[in-house]
């Protein structure tokens, strides 16, 4: 029983203490819930107080930055209407200044207008003073103003066309002694460096035969070995009466000389038969193109001009068998070459250009018989093909004056080429042609006013011209020579230079009875 009574006060103490413990328990969380409630109550309390305090602080900023921004624009607002008042004062005083301008300036429009009227006034009067000193000029001269004033520009036309004259002539006098004198010196210079003949070559047309029996057997059987080395060559033969010789004729120089060959060689042989002919002729042939090109080539050398291209120098090598005037084209050209080179190393400009530009100024006429167009023009296009220098197709261009000049080495292309062409010996000019050139001449020369009668003299190297001496002055006369001067550059082609001498006078007669 004690066991039981144990049990049931164990069980009661245990029940009683779990009531205290939740009791206990129910207190403490009262209190804990009491004073986090004050806590959280003080905390507020003091959260109040600490925003009322930072709201007070925060108007009290206000009101001083409010304060302070309105003392400044306050500030602000005295400065601005002490600048507006110091403006408004400038203003009144800049009004004030005007006004007394404006003032001053209506007193010296009026004064202005006044002087404009008195002007008028005196202008009027002058103009009638004018007036009436016309008249009674034109009373006491007897000229009325138009002649007078045509007499006044007939006097100064005269004085100052006299005055032009005389400063023509000073300059013309001036700058003609130091440029002849210049040219002279250097041409001198050039021609004494450059040897060259003195006789002009003649074309061989002409082949010698042994005896008159070898004209029937170059004939042939009816005529079959004469047709045959015709067909062949192109030439012509011409075989007359002339004893012991056969005359070769074509427009072809390089035919003419390989028929010119071909007959030699079989006069030579003494086998002449179409065959023989046909082999003679291309061996002849051969040795022309072969020559041809050794005489470019010597050329070349010659001058010491390279890198030209090998077809020009066949071409060049053609100017061998070519003629102007009676004058061996490649000799000429070889002459020109070294004339212009002489000439460009005095003057300082490139020699080798010069060479080059005078060994194929002529290049056209190698093939001028074969393609349409000048020599210039076929010598332009021939250096632009092989892809010369821009300057010496100018040069060849300019050479003759199809083009003005526009290089220095044209220049001395030019100028070598007439020294070539109109030293002594150089060219042969046939009578016809001659007489032509001296007529036209004289015929240019009698086109100007005042020209009573003109002879070519000096084998048309001066033109001798009379004038009337009623129509032409002594000023006149300059003028006259230079006008002449420049048609005669125009319309005429002629080697070398020409002369223009004007001769006046005046004869008094008179016989005594």
């Amino acid at each position: 029983m004690e066991w039981i009574i144990w049990i049931a006060s164990s069980a009661v103490l245990m029940i009683v203490a779990f009531a205290f413990g939740i009791f206990y328990r129910k207190r403490i969380g009262e209190k804990e819930i009491a004073s986090a409630e004050e806590e959280a109550k003080r905390i507020i309390n003091e959260a109040i107080k600490t925003s009322e305090n930072k709201k007070r602080e925060a108007l009290i900023e206000a009101k001083e930055e409010i304060h302070k921004s309105r003392v400044e624009f306050d500030k602000e607002v005295k400065e601005r209407r002490s600048e507006v008042q110091k403006q408004e004062h400038r203003i009144a005083q800049k009004e004030e200044a005007l006004d007394k301008k404006y003032d001053a300036i209506e007193k010296k429009d009026e004064l202005l207008s006044k002087k404009i009227k008195e002007t008028d006034a005196l202008a009027e009067e002058a103009r009638q003073l004018k007036k009436n000193q016309l008249e009674l000029l034109e009373r006491i001269s007897g000229y009325t103003a138009e002649e007078a004033k045509q007499y006044l520009i007939a006097n100064l036309e005269s004085e100052v066309k006299h005055e032009y004259a005389v400063r023509i002539r000073e300059i013309e006098a001036q700058f003609k002694e130091e440029s002849d004198q210049k040219a002279r010196e250097l041409i001198s210079l050039a021609i004494q460096k450059c040897a060259a003949d003195h006789v002009a070559e003649a074309t061989v047309s002409v082949v010698p035969l042994p005896g008159d029996e070898m004209k029937g057997r170059i004939i042939g059987r009816e005529g079959r070995n004469i047709r045959t080395l015709e067909t062949l060559t192109g030439v012509d033969l011409i075989i007359d009466d002339t004893p012991e010789a056969i005359t070769l004729s074509s427009f072809d120089p390089v035919r003419r000389e390989v028929a010119r060959l071909s007959l030699e060689k079989l006069i030579a042989d003494g086998r002449i038969h179409p065959a023989r002919i046909e082999e003679m002729v291309e061996k002849a042939r051969r040795e022309v193109d072969a020559t041809i090109k050794q005489e470019g080539e010597r050329a070349t050398f010659d001058t010491g001009v390279h890198g030209i291209n090998p077809e020009l120098i066949k071409i060049l090598g053609r100017l061998r068998y070519r003629t102007s005037y009676g004058q061996n084209v490649l000799k000429h050209s070889i002459e020109v070459a070294h004339i212009a080179g002489l000439l460009a190393s005095e003057l300082g400009e490139d020699v080798m250009m010069a060479k080059r530009a005078g060994l194929l100024h002529d290049i056209g006429k190698a093939v001028d018989h074969e393609v349409e167009g000048s020599h210039v023009t076929i010598g332009v296009d021939l250096a632009r093909k092989y892809k010369e220098n821009e300057d010496i197709v100018h040069a060849i261009h300019a050479h003759h004056g199809d083009v003005e000049q526009k290089t220095v080495i044209a220049c001395l292309v030019q100028a070598a080429d007439a020294i070539s062409a109109a030293r002594p010996g150089a060219r042969r000019e046939n009578l016809e042609n001659y007489i032509k050139r001296l007529e036209k001449l004289e015929e240019l020369a009698n086109t100007f006013k005042g020209v009573e009668r003109s002879f070519a003299i000096q084998a048309g190297r001066e033109i001798r011209i009379i004038v009337k001496p009623d129509e032409v002055t002594d000023d006149d006369m300059i003028l006259l020579s230079r006008d002449l001067a420049k048609k005669i550059e125009e319309e005429l082609d002629y080697p070398g230079q020409i002369k223009v001498h004007l001769v006046r006078e005046t004869r008094a007669i008179e016989f005594a009875k």
